[in-house]
């Protein structure tokens, strides 16, 4: 039985040395540059990584992992493994003098990690060493472009003595409501979230014969939780084949990913509600009329919340080109749990639970609650009150808890926080249980997920949640940006704690902006019965949101009390 990924990456290279691991897509296009690489060589390199890090004694310690999007960082990440060294995924400054942002997170996750190597691709490293003034952490820090280390590494590797318990890497969070945490995420919990992966999408033997080993289609960062996980470790968890790209070129064009599952035919590809809606605002007849989508089974979408007017319009657009509802499939998962939690059914279209006939959004199909599915094998799920340590009735709203094998080891050198997170306990049930900040219900098995506990809005003496006013306001404008609302409460003096609205308009929308921003009073006045204190609509692309696509409210609302917000009729700022 194997003990981790790296058992099953020797097993992989051995049965079926010659078949592709991974196609990387260099310009994101299918008819231009790909590289590739065979299970042979893939676990070749990464015991040339292995062996590197062994000879200078590195083995339990932790390496920052710095790459652009390719194929170098899974050998370099599998290396790390392969090593017993702790990997630690990162994202590499770049671009506009170096984002000031990427480089302070680098600087802090390589601080938080203790790190004593640097992995990364050639022109990362030659960065970073141009950057030494701003850098004083790198002097006691190896740095290394693993490209340079010898193919014949290999020949000295030795396979480390690893457990279940052993970490195999640390996953930052990507802190929608707090500063970034590293998550021990151990071997054995690698493994266990594998395993809840394959059997909630359907991945069986006879599905992987069907598909003749083309599984996956993914842009998905590979530093976060969703992209790693899933589709690329997935991939080597069970001996497939996965076509992968950047996520810059699928921003810049959103028809590449779509061309991409045409092209390759996968069963599952997947991101994030707002990668839906970017397709489809390029969903023109010339592409449609390209594109075959019908062997696509698993459509999935997680990270953020999943919107019911979302997954309608799409597979109402691309049902011409084949696709069907029934591949639509929303899920939740957060880096504690290692990645996923819940998974709707393959070949089952989503779950919706319509809204109350007197409440907010009464009959409108597209508001509708989506079910993110059921629970994996051996996941265990309670819906809680936190402050009873009660287990709640089926359909009454509380904090989402989750036990079993998937459940991360805690927070990296926080002893408090994995207390408080990890360690929580119910008076009338046995076990201790992971607290996800996430609030939700369940219904006949099935779990909606309503908002964060820390993003709650109490106003009057009232619950809001914030998903709710930034979909009342979404809706009540054809201009306003789905996914790119942000609610939050201010103190109003007197008038206590008063809700505030900061929506990303199209800039075309400019002359329209008071009409807009009384439509956006308007409607929340009547779906939630609140007096909104401001609504501010700002430039595309400048509301605060994590690596995973999340609203950051805490950091939208710093921005408005502050003044900072890119604000329309205004000169644009970042």
């Amino acid at each position: 039985m194997a003990r981790s990924l790296v058992d099953l990456l020797t097993s992989h290279a051995s049965q079926q040395p010659d078949r592709t691991a991974y196609r990387y897509l260099v310009t994101g296009d299918c008819d231009g540059e790909i590289q590739d690489i065979s299970y042979g060589r893939l676990a070749g390199r990464s015991r040339a990584v292995a062996a590197w890090l062994q000879e200078r004694g590195l083995a339990g310690s932790r390496a920052m992992l710095l790459y652009p999007p390719g194929i170098e960082f899974i050998c370099g990440y599998l290396g790390c493994l392969s090593a017993g060294v702790v990997a630690v995924p990162g994202v590499p400054p770049q671009g506009r003098s170096q984002n000031h942002r990427a480089l302070t997170r680098m600087k802090r996750l390589i601080a938080d990690a203790d790190a004593k190597v640097i992995l990364g691709g050639r022109e990362v490293i030659a960065a970073l060493g141009a950057m030494a003034e701003h850098l004083p952490e790198l002097d006691e820090i190896t740095c290394v472009a693993t490209e340079d280390i010898p193919d014949d590494a290999a020949a000295s590797w030795r396979e480390p003595d690893l457990s279940a318990d052993s970490v195999a890497f640390l996953q930052y969070t990507s802190g929608s409501t707090s500063a970034p945490r590293g998550v021990m995420v151990t071997h054995g919990n690698l493994l266990d979230n594998e395993r809840v992966i394959t059997e909630r999408m359907g991945h069986t033997p006879d599905t992987i014969a069907a598909y003749d080993n083309e599984l996956f289609v993914s842009w998905l960062p590979v530093y976060h939780d969703m992209g790693l996980i899933g589709p690329v470790l997935n991939t080597v968890y069970l001996g497939v084949t996965a076509t992968l790209f950047s996520p810059l070129h699928f921003l810049q064009q959103p028809a590449r990913w779509l061309t991409a599952v045409s092209r390759y035919r996968p069963h599952t590809s997947g991101g994030p509600n707002f990668a839906y809606e970017l397709s489809l605002k390029h969903a023109t007849p010339d592409l449609l009329d390209g594109l075959d989508l019908s062997r696509w089974k698993v459509a999935f979408n997680g990270a953020e919340p999943v919107r019911a007017a979302t997954l309608r319009r799409f597979s109402e657009t691309f049902g011409a080109a084949g696709f069907r509802r029934e591949a639509l499939y929303p899920c939740y998962g957060l880096a504690e749990a290692t990645l996923m939690v819940t998974g709707s059914s393959v070949e089952t279209p989503p779950t919706l639970a319509e809204t109350a006939g007197s409440g907010p959004h009464a009959g409108a199909a597209d508001a509708a609650a989506v079910s993110s599915g059921r629970a994996g094998p051996g996941v265990t799920l309670v819906i809680a009150d936190p402050e009873r340590q009660e287990e709640l009735p089926e359909g009454e709203v509380g904090e989402i808890w989750v036990g079993g094998a998937s459940v991360a080891k805690g927070y990296w050198r926080n002893t408090l926080a994995t207390r408080e997170t990890f360690r929580a306990t119910l008076r009338d049930r046995p076990g201790r249980f992971l607290r996800t900040g996430d609030l939700g219900f369940l219904r006949d098995g099935e779990l909606f997920v309503t908002g964060r506990l820390k993003d709650l809005m109490v106003i009057d003496g009232r619950n809001h949640y914030p998903q709710d006013l930034e979909l009342s306001a979404e809706m009540s404008h054809g201009a306003l940006r789905p996914g790119c609302t942000a609610a939050f409460s201010v103190d109003g003096g007197v008038e206590g704690e008063q809700p505030v609205i900061v929506a990303e308009t199209a800039p075309e929308a400019v002359a329209e902006s008071e009409k807009i921003t009384d439509l956006i009073r308007s409607a929340i006045g009547e779906a939630h019965g609140l007096s909104v204190r401001d609504v501010v609509l700002v430039h595309p692309g400048t509301i605060p949101k994590t690596s995973s696509g999340k609203i950051q409210r805490h950091a939208s609302r710093a921005a408005y009390l502050a003044g900072n917000l890119s604000v329309v009729g205004e000169p644009a700022t970042r």
